[in-house]
């Protein structure tokens, strides 16, 4: 294997002689001098390398959806004065999670090392990371009530984070005091209520979504809470996309199926262990954290016993700083079926995917290419030396990093799963309709990540679009040597131009995370609709987000007064 100093000098190399990422320009020997820091002022070789461990020794942990509760035991009940539109849409499955500090498996190798007990420090959703999947159905509103169980500040054993929580749920569209709004948070012996309406946008059955996720979102301490395992999935279902691979209604897609079993969800942490193995986390590192084990539902690179028929894997990048590019070993056909969650009008053939942190990708594998007793290994080959973004060079042979492992079983069954030819339709984009543009620069400031130039205040509002308007944003990366995953929570949007070309393939989406390399731009089209609100755009680096790369926007009424 080659040694960390040589793939670091390889790196630099293909930095300034190859395109950046994700389609952006090329970045000239010339520009490499405005960096706003020397280089070496910090390193990645003084981060000590995690204890060996055994790859694919540990089964995939796959998370079960969340039970509901009675109602009526939720003491004090639910006030619906405390959220928009909840006469209109009264919940009709009521959940409860509790946020605790335990031992978490990751993985055998890892947990007889600690003295504290069999498993690694961890906060958890009702004793597991992830925590369950919320599992919910277009029509069917929802109402989650999550307490605060962590321990005090003073008396946590994890090192890092802070005992303060707001629970996002990524790309719903939800309003604003169930959006998880960075300030919006609870300390240990307090709860908040989430209500989600469970609507689509603009009752538009083409604004479905349907792979979403949740996490924390504490105001400078995202990165770390959901580091040390506040993040969890959600699945979205409709008639169209309704989770039944043997659905009567001719409308159905009928893709691959049955949450857990044939669909299932994996989302990718990268993860860094001490000695004892616990988590290890560098806070004075503001370009970014990496781990050098990766995590699939918090298990260091897990198997999975699947059958040779059709899977849908719904794939997270939930790491605070790590961008991958995913392949199957043998360099195999997938099909790309969402991009962020949200159905593609037709699939995409592809042999990887690549994605930044809070992207996802739905891929169909079809194994019926194997034969029962063979494997195939899910490989990340993106070379990532810091946590400023991708050096641009493909990792080989080796240097490989292994993701997870399939082990074919014999067929249990018939697959009547299919690969539709069209899915879901984008929603109609009237340019007529824009009523503003607006442009978003992130960058790097007097030490700071800035977006505009500026740090986050919470106490000010940067953006006020009118409900019921539709304005365009350009996202713009002026670094020459970072990454940038714009996200803008409460509404998706779609890409007009990327570097000032219209979006081909996977791009020609529904996207809510635009994962901007050195100088890309995107110009996308947004509408603001149905809630009003404070909601943020942010740096998905979390890192980056928790030094300051935010701003806060709010949905006002038509009406209100003008916001520039």
């Amino acid at each position: 294997m080659a040694k960390r100093r040589d793939v670091l000098k390889a790196g630099a190399v293909a930095v300034a002689s190859t395109p950046a990422i994700f389609g952006g320009a090329a970045i000239p020997r010339a520009a490499q001098a405005q960096l706003c820091r020397p280089e070496g002022i910090r390193s990645p070789l003084t981060e000590p390398d995690s204890p060996p461990v055994r790859h694919y020794h540990e089964p995939l942990y796959i998370t079960p959806a969340m039970s509901e509760v009675d109602p009526a035991t939720l003491s004090p009940p639910p006030d619906p004065n405390r959220h928009q539109r909840y006469d209109e849409f009264q919940p009709v499955k009521h959940y409860v999670q509790r946020m605790t500090e335990g031992l978490w498996n990751y993985h055998e190798d890892l947990s007889v090392l600690n003295p504290l007990g069999f498993g690694s420090l961890a906060w958890m959703f009702n004793g597991a990371t992830p925590g369950e999947t919320l599992v919910a159905r277009y029509g069917e509103p929802v109402f989650i009530r999550r307490y605060n169980d962590l321990p005090m500040t003073e008396d946590a054993l994890i090192p890092f984070g802070l005992p303060y929580t707001t629970l996002h749920l990524h790309n719903a569209h939800t309003a604003s005091e169930s959006d998880g709004w960075p300030g919006d948070f609870v300390g240990p012996g307090e709860y908040w209520d989430h209500h989600h309406a469970m609507m689509y946008a603009r009752n538009d059955p083409n604004e479905a979504l349907a792979s979403l996720w949740y996490h924390d979102h504490m105001l400078d301490f995202t990165a770390t809470n959901v580091y040390a395992g506040l993040s969890a999935m959600a699945t979205f279902y409709d008639d169209i996309d309704s989770g039944d691979e043997n659905d009567p209604n001719p409308d159905a897609l009928r893709l691959p199926g049955t949450y857990g079993k044939y669909d299932v969800s994996i989302i990718l942490h990268d993860v860094r262990f001490d000695q004892f193995g616990n988590p290890a986390y560098n806070v004075f590192d503001t370009d970014g954290h990496l781990g050098d084990l990766i995590t699939v539902n918090r298990k260091v690179s897990p198997y999975l016993e699947v059958e040779p028929r059709k899977y849908r894997f719904r794939i997270y990048d939930g790491g605070p700083s790590r961008f991958y590019e995913l392949g199957l070993a043998d360099e195999s056909e997938m099909f790309v079926i969402c991009n962020d969650g949200n159905l593609l009008e037709e699939p995409v053939s592809v042999t990887s995917i690549v994605l930044g942190p809070a992207n996802r990708h739905d891929v169909i594998i079809d194994f019926s290419r194997y034969s029962v007793g063979q494997s195939v290994n899910l490989l990340n080959i993106m070379e990532q030396v810091n946590g400023q973004g991708p050096t641009g060079r493909r990792l080989e042979g080796p240097d490989r990093m292994p993701v997870m492992q399939f082990r074919i079983k014999p067929l249990e069954g018939p697959d009547n799963s299919r690969i539709p030819d069209f899915m879901r339709k984008l929603p109609h984009v009237n340019l007529n309709e824009v009523v503003a543009e607006r442009e978003w620069v992130f960058d790097h400031d007097m030490g700071l990540w800035t977006i505009n130039h500026e740090f986050m205040d919470p106490t000010k509002v940067s953006a006020a679009p009118r409900q019921g308007t539709a304005e365009i944003w350009t996202f713009r990366n002026a670094g020459t040597s970072w990454a940038h995953p714009v996200h803008v929570h409460f509404e998706e949007f779609q890409v007009l131009e990327w570097n000032g070309r219209p979006p081909t393939g996977v791009l020609r989406s529904r996207k809510d995370v635009a994962t901007l390399g050195p100088g890309d731009s995107a110009r996308v089209f947004y509408r603001f609709d149905d809630f009003l609100g404070r909601y943020p755009i942010h740096c998905h680096n979390n890192v980056h987000e928790d030094n300051a790369m935010m701003a806060r926007w709010d949905i006002i009424p038509n009406g209100g007064d003008d916001d520039d």
